[in-house]
Order: structure tokens, then sequence, then C-alpha cells
């Protein structure tokens, strides 16, 4: 893939164009957006287009302004064959990036290139850059050698140290913001049945098995997307020790995306909850996220208070927190849904 297979995110590969035009490429690069798997897609296009050895068009500094996709270096790239191409991802157990990882990234970025111009470090989920990893890499974000680029790939930037942050260019990735149509067919379906579960356990447990459904149908559908993108797919003959590596990286990629979507549902429940909250304060319908629901949201605003609806914010933020911490996933839905004021 080039820069022009992204054309929803053209102002920002436009940005990067120019740099490569201008010969003003940064040293350290933060990539921030909704989805890791375009923010890996923009960060081999880059990787890509640095390298590139066969695209006739170029700028002042002689780099290529998109990648031919086509020559030994694109190709390798693209397979993740690259050796002046690093990846580093969370690793599957910890889901954390270890400061062992960033040595051996530190250690193969100080050394000549093999045979690109750029070597080139992507961190995919920076945010999950423990500490001390993050302190390892300092030192290089400030002295970079010569002729490499880092580029940091987060969701949660919000996560990501300061002083890694104050380091690094950032350009956000932002899509269209899918709260509002994002799994809208599922989210009308529990809303219908949120009316019918008053106060019973058995509507609870209804409402449960929604959302349990919903988030195993995502997870599959995560599963099935990431595995396409693995150079697992791509090769028959794998050195058992790169085999291994990528499968767990596979593992923890599938992972985070499913944590990804996870937080969305999540997320989509809470402006549906707000909504319900507005409603017990008669603010009208032109403050709604989800005009379309607004039957639902009135009957169960009507019998509930503000205070109630209130908590009901509160439970599911609480349940996004716990949900970050590696608890049981289906024991703190239960509670959560268990809790809410309906």
């Amino acid at each position: 893939m080039a820069f022009t297979d992204f054309p929803a995110q053209q102002n920002v590969t436009h940005i990067l164009q120019r740099s490569l035009e201008g010969a003003r490429v940064a040293h350290a690069y933060l990539f921030t957006g909704q989805r890791l798997e375009e923010l890996e897609g923009v960060a081999r296009a880059l990787a890509k287009t640095l390298n590139c050895r066969s695209h006739a068009k170029r700028g002042v500094s002689n780099l290529a302004l998109d990648s031919c996709d086509q020559c030994l270096s694109c190709r390798k790239i693209e397979g993740a064959i690259h050796p002046d191409v690093q990846w580093v991802r969370p690793e599957s157990k910890s889901r954390v990036v270890t400061i062992d990882q960033i040595r051996d990234l530190m250690q193969i970025i100080h050394l000549k290139p093999t045979e690109a111009a750029y070597k080139v470090g992507v961190i995919v989920a920076a945010d999950r850059l423990n500490v001390q990893a993050a302190n390892a890499f300092l030192k290089t974000l400030e002295e970079p050698p010569p002729k490499s680029v880092f580029v940091l790939l987060s969701t949660e930037p919000q996560r990501v140290l300061e002083t890694v942050l104050s380091r690094c260019l950032r350009l956000n990735f932002t899509g269209e913001n899918g709260l509002h149509i994002m799994h809208a067919s599922w989210l009308k379906s529990f809303s219908s049945m949120a009316i019918e579960s008053q106060k019973g356990l058995l509507g609870r447990y209804r409402l449960l098995g929604s959302l349990l459904a919903q988030l195993s149908q995502i997870k599959a559908a995560a599963e099935k997307g990431v595995s396409l993108q693995s150079p697992l797919g791509q090769y028959d003959d794998i050195e058992p020790r790169l085999r291994e590596k990528w499968e767990e990286e596979l593992s923890a990629a599938i992972e985070a995306e499913y944590r990804r979507q996870r937080t969305d549902v999540l997320a989509g429940l809470q402006w549906w909850f707000r909504d319900i909250w507005l409603q017990t304060l008669a603010l009208g319908h032109d403050f709604l996220s989800f005009p379309d629901l607004s039957a639902a949201t009135q009957k169960i605003a009507r019998r509930i208070s503000s205070n109630e609806a209130m908590e009901n914010l509160l439970v599911l933020e609480q349940a996004q927190r716990l949900l970050g911490s590696n608890v049981q996933e289906a024991l703190a839905l239960e509670v959560t849904l268990l809790k809410l004021k309906l």
C-alpha cells in the first residue's frame, strides 16, 4: 500500500509528502488515530517511500514522494522481511513493550543500514511502552542515528509518557467518528431490550447475553481482519524462532484490536446513557447523540431520576477502567449491567 491508498487521510499524508519533498523528514513521528491497522498501513507506506528505488516522482531531496509498491525494497517492507525496517509490538502475555524489545531495536537501528537509505523503527501501540522501556528509548530519541526514522503508533496517546511525546512530531489521523454509526443496529436492539429489563434479573441477563454476543462477533472479525495483515499467511517456510515471534505479535495485535473495538461498543453505550441523563434534565432532543433511539431513551428517562442517570454514567466509566486492568471480562460486564438503573 502507498499513500494514495489512504484517501480519507490526504490532509496528513500530504504533510508527510511535503516533508519528503523538502528533505525535512522528522527523526520521530507519533501517529495517532482510532485504528491501529490504519496507522500501521501509513507507517508501512512511509517506510516504503523513504526507501523506494523505482518511483519516478521525487522532490528536490531526491526522495520519492510515494512508494511504487513494486520494487524489491517495497515488497520486502510489505512482507515484513526488510532488515532495515523493524517492527516492535506489545508482547502477547503482558501486552506491554518491554525494555528488552527496545534495547534490541536500538541495537539494530544504530548499525549501518544493510540495504536501505533510511533505517525505520515502528513501535505499534506506543502507549504500551512500560516506564523502563520508555526511559531506555529517550536517549536515542534525543540523539538519533543519521538516516533513521522512528514511527510510534497509538490509539491512546494520552497514555504515552510526556517525555516521549515531546520528542515526536505528532500527526493525528482522524477519520469519521464512528460512535454514532458503529454497531447502530445492535444498540437499537439493546435499547429495546433495556425498556423491558427494568428490575428483573432475567432481563438484565438478557442484556448481558446481547452484549457478550456482540463482543464475540467483534472478536471473531478482529481475528480474521488482523490475521490477513500478518506475514504468517504469506510464507510457508519460516524459521521456527521467527514463526514464534510472528505468532506472538499476531496474538497481541488481535487482542489490541478487539480491546479497541470493545471500548468503542462501551463508549457507544455511554453516549446513549448520556442521552438518558439529558432527557431526565428535560434538555430536549437537540443534544441527543442517538435521536433515532429517542423513544427508548424517553421511556427509561421517565422512570429514573437525574441522579440515577448520572450514576449509570459513572458505572459505565468504572467498567471501562476495570476492563483496562485485565479483570475477567464477563464478570465485570455482569456486575456493570446489574448495577445500571433502568
